[in-house]
């Protein structure tokens, strides 16, 4: 179905509106407008985009805010921002592949730190043998923080049971954590203290929470260092200045918005009844059901929810959205049909 206006809590088909429980603006920043006004602001600024490399000898000091914010908000050392989650992903693999003898990958990891060489870390559902051996070496480990269809954020108690003589790097993508879980939707990145790891990286796409199109990094120093050194990335336009400062001007907004969407999560949780027929976690603005006629069933009622085929191999992804900026008049409709369900 084809739209002519970014759908937030409201969706225009045919002339007609339906409630919109979709995508991925899960803070409702692209609609809100305090936050445009500030992206306004500082697109009249920094212009509406700059082309250069980051290595150039002209700095732009937007970059600098956004990455400083970025890195305090995360909790992490440092922070590099980059023109979409997708290139942080690659660079953070190309970056590693110098430091890596074997990838290892949880189930349903995202393409964006995907390896082809890389081999998954359970079989069946079990650990792979593979990194349980007594060989020597330095292992990176890929995630998402919540894999497709899934309600909780992933179990990475399973990495005290990796021996020592594995050096372990461990990658997580945030784009679906980032801006919700945590103090103030921080993620997930500051909380992961296995003593068994020696680097953490995180990732995240800025255009699902955050509303802005634009990659993170955040780790250690010494990692991002190399990343900014990496040829990719020197020969990459950098994300949007404009964004990048609009990132580190928006934090009240973030903090704001989160609340509002913790608001409406435990709503939720207050009135639907526990059933068979979804999954929900109070903490997670995603509802799965398990009906595979669920979207028609919503149309019929003039709610419009999230329904594609993900990948080649994967059924419908069948996904109910919920946003900072859904009403409670609007959660009630939600929770009339799931109770019926």
């Amino acid at each position: 179905m084809r739209v002519n206006k970014f759908p937030d809590r409201i969706i225009k088909i045919d002339n007609d509106d339906y409630l919109y429980f979709g995508g991925t603006a899960y803070l409702g920043l692209p609609t809100n407008i305090e936050f445009q006004n500030i992206l306004v602001k500082n697109i009249l600024h920094w212009g509406s985009s700059y082309g250069s490399s980051r290595s150039a000898n002209i700095k732009l000091t937007a970059y600098e805010h956004g990455e400083h914010f970025l890195a305090k908000f995360i909790k992490a050392d440092a922070a590099l921002t980059t023109s979409s989650g997708m290139l942080a992903g690659k660079l953070i693999i190309d970056t590693l592949n110098a430091q890596t003898d074997c990838f290892f990958h949880f189930p349903d990891t995202h393409t964006a730190i995907k390896t082809p060489d890389s081999i998954p870390f359970f079989i069946g559902t079990e650990l792979n043998p593979r990194i349980l051996d007594d060989v020597q070496e330095k292992i990176t480990i890929l995630t998402d923080s919540f894999p497709s269809f899934q309600i909780k954020e992933i179990d990475l108690s399973v990495l005290n049971l990796i021996p020592n003589n594995k050096e372990i790097t461990l990658v997580v993508d945030e784009s679906h954590s980032l801006g919700i879980l945590g103090t103030n939707g921080c993620g997930i990145y500051s909380s992961i203290d296995y003593p068994n790891i020696k680097r953490k990286i995180m990732l995240s796409s800025l255009g699902k929470a955050f509303g802005l199109t634009g990659g993170v990094i955040a780790s250690d120093s010494e990692f991002i260092k190399q990343i900014a050194n990496n040829t990719v990335f020197i020969s990459s336009a950098g994300m949007n200045p404009a964004f990048a400062q609009t990132i580190a001007d928006a934090e009240e907004i973030y903090i704001r918005q989160n609340q509002k969407l913790k608001d409406n999560l435990n709503y939720l949780n207050e009135h639907l009844l526990p059933s068979k027929a979804f999954s929900f976690n109070h903490e997670y603005p995603m509802i799965y059901p398990e009906d595979a006629n669920s979207a028609e069933i919503f149309a019929s009622n003039k709610i419009i929810i999230t329904n594609f085929k993900y990948t080649s191999a994967a059924k419908d992804l069948n996904r109910i959205v919920i946003t900072a900026n859904h009403k409670k008049e609007d959660l009630d409709k939600i929770i009339s049909i799931l109770n019926q369900s």
